[in-house]
């Protein structure tokens, strides 16, 4: 019997994005080590940022994006969002949760820029690839 082709749109969805990123997928170990990394740099983190005004994103979700815009060869920063808005791996490395939001593409290239001129990533891609 041919089962019908309804939609069925809950209110409320009871899994996470962790739940959807297979046990054995590389992501999670290469998420280890990334969160390993991003902990060392944490004291640098904070001297970038000023503890007034609007949030920005958080600079370890930031470089975390920026790691899968490397893996996936992704073109621009605006596929990369558009890339995070539907792929729940993606999500879950970075550190979103399913129904949070994606990142303006403007935020996200000033935020990108802080975090170069400022050398964070000159110390973070060799704590990660040591």
């Amino acid at each position: 019997m041919r089962g019908g082709d309804e939609r069925n749109e809950g209110l409320f969805s009871y899994v996470s994005c962790a739940a959807r990123v297979p046990a054995n997928h590389p992501f999670r170990a290469i998420r280890a080590i990334v969160d390993e990394a991003l902990e060392v740099l944490s004291v640098d983190f904070d001297s970038l940022y000023s503890r007034i005004g609007k949030p920005s994103i958080p600079p370890e979700k930031l470089l975390r994006a920026l790691l899968l815009q490397a893996f996936y060869s992704i073109r621009s920063e605006r596929q990369l969002m558009e890339q995070m808005d539907y792929n729940l791996p993606f999500r879950w490395f970075v550190g979103l949760a399913m129904d949070a939001p994606i990142w303006d593409v403007t935020v996200f290239s000033k935020n990108r820029e802080r975090l170069l001129s400022g050398d964070v990533a000159a110390k973070f891609l060799p704590a990660i690839t040591s």
